[in-house]
């Protein structure tokens, strides 16, 4: 499965289990499959739903900070891709 690197984690939120996200490279949409990776992390997920701003939003570009529903613990500083078909 190619991948390229989107960003990375900001904070991670235990209670709501939701990521922050700093987008660093192109672009995520609701739907996209992201592989989240670092010291101790390493899963793949869909992604359900994206917040900016407390916003609903579609699709995140280069430079936005968003917040991911995520079924796993992430951490600050862990890689996140786009798996690319």
């Amino acid at each position: 499965m190619p991948e390229e690197e989107v960003g990375k984690i900001v904070k991670f939120f235990a209670k709501p289990s939701v990521a922050a996200l700093e987008v660093t490279k192109g672009s995520i949409k609701t739907g996209d499959t992201l592989h989240y990776k670092g010291h101790t992390t390493d899963f793949t997920e869909t992604v359900g739903s994206m917040e900016m701003d407390n916003q609903a939003i579609e699709e995140a570009k280069s430079g936005d900070l968003v917040g991911i529903k995520v079924g796993e613990r992430v951490r600050e500083n862990d890689i996140v891709y786009k798996v690319t078909d």
